[in-house]
């Protein structure tokens, strides 16, 4: 199997500003490095089933996406199950007959229940939680237990934004934190072992946007930035298959007393792929792609990986630029001018 390390969510303090993309580039150069893996891996090399795999493997992120954004709504069901259960009791308390609703009546939850997109994708794709109620059950016990639940219940003015920033919360705070969520998503698919953190991200950048009073069919993230990523991810996948022989015995002339058998594959496909990026795309600076492949490495090599990585790309860049063989267009050109 794949050797994966889990990423860190990091998403409370996002600035508004992040537009409406929903796979990072640098999600898409981990999809790229997973399915070449397992590419060169098997006897039977065939690059347009492999192409369909990492599309599919994209297709399948966005599916988490919208399934991870419908999770509160089965949430926020649960507490009125809850509500009503205790008007029903044989001697319900005056709390019972009268309860506070400030989180079932969540303006950015109900924003979320009322999503025309979110319902009509999730019905497509048949995305639902009925087979989970253990984990609606768990998240739901440990968001009312929690001291920040009884904040936001007790506080006398919340505003909009205040009610955004709890639903915020409960994302970072205990949908990210599941053991129990982790493990069903790594049973449903293979494909969300690595991309609940990136996916987590970006429906935070959602929530980011969400504004009063916008209409139900408010639209949600895209796929693609646009069309220019969209060709990227395919172009690097296929640029990096053909470029792989010749990079390697590019890193091979750069390997002081290593034999090239001696480093860990993962390690030369990390840098046959940075390689393949620097040299083909024009318009994505050198520093850029460089910074991408060394925030990979970190998760998907040891640290020491890492720091070899970074040492040996910078030697090999500086020998492609001595070859001219790096031209850079428009924005790649950022950062050239010393070159």
């Amino acid at each position: 199997m794949f050797p994966m390390k889990r990423l860190f969510f990091v998403a409370i303090f996002i600035n508004k500003q992040v537009l409406s993309i929903m796979i990072s580039r640098r999600l898409l150069r981990i999809k790229v490095l997973q399915v070449l893996y397992a590419y060169f891996k098997v006897q039977d090399k065939a690059i347009d089933k492999a192409e369909k795999e990492l599309i599919f493997s994209i297709n399948k992120s966005y599916d988490l996406y919208h399934y991870l954004l419908m999770l509160p709504v089965e949430i926020v069901a649960k507490a009125e199950e809850k509500i009503s259960s205790a008007k029903e009791k044989h001697r319900p308390t005056p709390e019972d007959l009268a309860p506070n609703t400030r989180f079932i009546d969540n303006p950015v939850l109900k924003q979320i229940v009322e999503n025309e997109n979110l319902a009509k994708y999730t019905s497509i794709k048949k995305l639902s939680w009925v087979n989970h109620p253990e984990l609606i059950k768990s998240l739901y016990n440990e968001i009312i237990a929690s001291e920040m639940y009884q904040e936001y219940m007790t506080a006398k003015d919340v505003g909009y934004e205040g009610h955004k920033a709890f639903v915020i919360d409960i994302y970072s705070e205990f949908i990210a934190n599941s053991e129990l969520l982790s493990q069903i998503l790594e049973e449903m698919s293979i494909y969300w072992n690595d991309d609940s953190d990136f996916i987590l991200n970006m429906i935070v950048k959602t929530l980011q946007k969400f504004r009063p009073n916008q209409k139900t069919h408010k639209p949600l993230m895209s796929l693609y930035k646009n069309e220019e990523d969209a060709d990227f991810v395919k172009q690097l996948f296929r640029k990096s298959i053909v470029d792989f022989e010749s990079n390697q015995k590019l890193i091979h002339e750069f390997t002081q007393n290593w034999e090239l058998e001696r480093i860990a594959f993962m390690d030369i496909l990390l840098m046959s792929q940075a390689i393949s990026e620097v040299v083909n795309f024009t318009s994505v600076p050198v520093k850029v792609s460089m910074n991408e492949y060394i925030e990979i490495a970190k998760y998907y090599s040891t640290e020491k990986s890492s720091v070899y990585i970074n040492g040996m790309l910078d030697k090999i860049i500086a020998h492609l630029r001595k070859e001219k063989k790096i031209v850079k267009h428009g924005r790649g050109l950022i950062g050239e001018s010393a070159g």
